[in-house]
């Protein structure tokens, strides 16, 4: 036998040793376990420092690909908010809150009027 065929023959037994350990029935994880650790609270501060995207949503349009290539300076394109409707708030994309603009040392500011509620964030999920 040639190196390369004991090459393959180890390299064979060493993915079919693999294939067999990777056949074992994982073991049952039951709904009521998911979620609980053992670890406290108090170990999860790491979070705390974790950045996240907050974003204000003016208001959205829909509008066909023609009307958007024929966009120039001095376009007014037409939202679908109303004025003086609540601005959303969205953290990674998920609505958090509704808020108004304010001004903030001649930046813009958003003055939060409404939370959502815990269950409105799992059901937009």
């Amino acid at each position: 036998m040639s190196d390369e065929e004991i090459d393959q023959e180890a390299l064979a037994a060493a993915w079919e040793a693999d294939l067999t350990k990777n056949d074992a029935p994982e073991p049952e994880i039951s709904r009521a376990d998911m979620g609980k650790t053992t670890e406290s609270p108090e170990n999860i501060d790491f979070l705390l420092d974790v950045a996240l995207t907050i974003s204000v949503q003016v208001g959205t349009a829909k509008m066909l690909i023609k009307d958007l290539l024929q966009l120039g300076q001095g376009s007014v394109v037409e939202l679908e908010k109303l004025a003086g409707e609540p601005m959303e708030i969205l953290v990674n994309d998920k609505l958090i809150a509704r808020g108004e603009v304010v001004m903030v040392n001649d930046k813009y500011g958003v003055r939060l009027t409404d939370i959502v509620s815990p269950v409105e964030r799992v059901r937009s999920l």
